[in-house]
């Protein structure tokens, strides 16, 4: 089976969507393997504008099965309004999968991600502030939120009352801001599962 791979060598506006959304028109698979929201790209259709910054544009072809893998940080937030986005415009997503083993960015993510960025003054990286640097930190500590652990009710509970605990100690103590609640980001987080359970797959970790 023969595999294309399109990698960028800078830091974007390459045009790897449209170089993508023309390969798709033939491939069997195409997968989101790396990455979160910070990237995206916007195609143009027999005159429909798409704008996908976690769904593969093979969306678009209805014989292309997408595969957001295990390496893409999710923020579900932004993957739901892509669904609904997609609904609206006609486009089915029955052929798009999650890996269940894929990184979830949670609210103190983007808050850590932007608070870190607003004290390094002159010493900016030039993050977008969607946090997705801290949602890698968090998985090569295994201390992050997976996309399994969202179906797991009781389980979800558990593992953010200490983790919105812990991450509040940082926000209020080294960024001088307000903690989060964790039960409202709890039952915030179960209906984002419950959106998106049917694209959910475990064969893809």
């Amino acid at each position: 089976m023969a595999n294309v791979i399109v990698i960028g060598a800078q830091w974007g506006d390459e045009g790897k969507g449209k170089i993508t959304d023309l390969l798709s028109r033939s491939a069997d698979v195409v997968v989101r393997y790396q990455g979160g929201v910070n990237a995206g790209h916007t195609i143009v259709v027999k005159g429909q504008t798409f704008k996908l910054h976690l769904i593969p544009s093979g969306i678009l072809y209805p014989n292309t099965e997408c595969i957001i893998g295990s390496g893409t940080v999710i923020d579900p937030k932004v993957l739901i309004a892509e669904l609904d986005q997609l609904d609206q415009l006609g486009i089915s997503t029955e052929n798009l999968y999650i890996s269940e083993t894929a990184h979830v960015t949670m609210p103190y993510h983007r808050l850590i991600d932007q608070a870190a960025e607003g004290q390094r003054g002159d010493r900016k990286i030039g993050t977008t502030g969607r946090g997705i640097g801290p949602t890698y930190a968090d998985k090569s500590e295994r201390t992050g939120i997976r996309i399994l652990d969202l179906m797991d009710t009781e389980g979800l509970r558990e593992q953010l009352e200490w983790t919105i605990n812990y991450k509040n100690v940082i926000l209020e103590k080294l960024y001088n801001l307000p903690p989060l609640n964790a039960q409202e980001i709890i039952q915030e987080y179960l209906g984002h599962a419950s959106h998106l359970f049917h694209n959910i797959d475990t064969q893809y970790e």
